[in-house]
């Protein structure tokens, strides 16, 4: 298993999003930490950059891979999640 570290911007938007959209996610973040060739993921690379998106819903979580750290960038609606990357 691979281990989730949020970046402080991502702890303040899960802090601040309903309490069911952040368990929601974090249930999604650790799936994906747990078993990152699940097809149910929804992940893809993002073009010319070292990120991956995981959709959750109308939310986007943005990371990035450092061999089995799961390093969570930004967590978004999903209009604003690609801005400033």
């Amino acid at each position: 298993m691979r281990q989730v570290v949020y970046s402080a911007q991502a702890r303040w938007k899960l802090a601040r999003i309903s309490k069911n959209d952040a368990r929601r996610i974090r249930t999604k973040i650790e799936q994906y930490a747990t078993d990152p060739t699940s097809l149910t993921n929804n992940v893809k690379k993002l073009q010319g950059l070292n990120y991956y998106r995981l959709r959750v819903g109308d939310w986007r979580v943005i990371f990035r891979e450092d061999g089995l750290i799961v390093d969570v960038v930004r967590i978004a609606a999903r209009g604003e999640a690609y801005e400033g990357i």
